[in-house]
């Protein structure tokens, strides 16, 4: 499942959905913009990187890592990208912070001893989906994020919920939004199954969404 392209997509329809996840949230949190970032020697690409308004800096910066597959050098490679770009980028910004996105705590990496402070730190965010709650008590952005670790035989209700529940509580454009996402999802959950199948699962055709042009 291409979990980094859908998370992608989330955080680019609506940024402010990681200060929903962390501790003492900035401010401006709904100004803030997402984008991803190349650090040139050595090169890295930093998957997520929460920039604050140009017109309020210098400001927080906020770096954001989906974890899905168990990685032991993973804050090895996550401090080094931060670390890296706040430097050549100090001027722009006062501070930083981290976010590291998992399932679960069983794909976090094992040996954390080297980096204890800073993991227990203020500025370091370890978030562990299937430690939110319940899916259809989260907000639905955070709902959306749930989605994604939902095994094949429980996705398909709670997908049709999230669509039931989009269409009551959301107005446009976020609910054109959210049920392309939530399609999104699910089509990549059950790449074996064909269009048709998709759709009568969720009661929805893809004629309706961007993700059938994309298809």
């Amino acid at each position: 499942m291409r979990r980094d392209s859908i998370f992608y997509k989330l955080f680019q329809q609506y940024p402010a959905l990681l200060f929903t996840l962390v501790t003492n949230p900035p401010e401006n949190a709904s100004e803030y913009t997402f984008d991803s970032k190349a650090v040139k020697e050595p090169r890295f690409e930093i998957d997520g990187v929460f920039v604050p308004p140009e017109n309020q800096s210098p400001g927080t910066i906020y770096f954001c890592e989906v974890q899905f597959q168990k990685d032991e050098m993973l804050y090895e490679r996550v401090f080094a990208e931060s670390y890296l770009y706040f430097y050549r980028s100090r001027k722009k910004y006062s501070d930083l912070q981290i976010v590291i996105i998992y399932p679960s705590r069983n794909i976090e990496q094992g040996d954390i001893f080297p980096y204890r402070n800073q993991l227990n730190s203020d500025q370091v965010h370890r978030i562990y989906l299937n430690e939110l709650g319940n899916i259809r008590e989260l907000p639905v952005w955070v709902a959306l994020m749930l989605l994604t670790t939902v095994n094949e035989k429980q996705a398909p209700e709670e997908a049709r919920y999230l669509l039931q529940r989009t269409q009551q509580e959301t107005t446009q454009p976020s609910t054109q939004a959210i049920i392309e996402l939530i399609t999104t999802i699910i089509a990549y959950k059950f790449e074996q199954l064909s269009q048709r199948e998709v759709e009568e699962m969720l009661g929805i055709t893809f004629e309706e969404t961007h993700f059938y042009l994309d298809i």
